[in-house]
């Protein structure tokens, strides 16, 4: 028997399974390197963001990984980076054609 003046310990075994936003099982896939390497490299050098952007969707459609997101936001700031550098040096290669043409060159 127990003692009824000693207070009863709460039962841990069976608590309940927690409810709410917070009980999320936590993501086990891992997520494509290459695919944030597309979006990193988007802000710093296009080209590679373009190229790994590629080549992680590829990896993605046959591995199943996450980051098809991430890949596609670097493939995108990446093209857009390539648009606005050829366009920036077509202008640099007009302006320098005018000045060239118009005698305007001091060396």
């Amino acid at each position: 028997m127990t003692d009824p003046n000693t207070p009863q310990q709460p039962d841990y075994s069976a608590a309940p399974a927690p409810s709410g936003q917070y009980a999320a099982a936590p993501n086990t896939q891992k997520t494509n390197v290459l695919a944030i390497i597309s979006l990193v490299s988007a802000f710093f050098i296009s080209l590679v963001a373009v190229i790994t952007g590629h080549i992680a969707l590829s990896q993605i459609k046959k591995t199943g990984e996450q980051g098809r997101g991430l890949a596609i936001a670097g493939l995108v700031i990446g093209y857009i980076g390539l648009v606005v550098g050829v366009i920036v040096f077509i202008f640099w290669i007009a302006v320098i054609g005018f000045a060239a043409s118009s005698g305007n060159l001091n060396y």
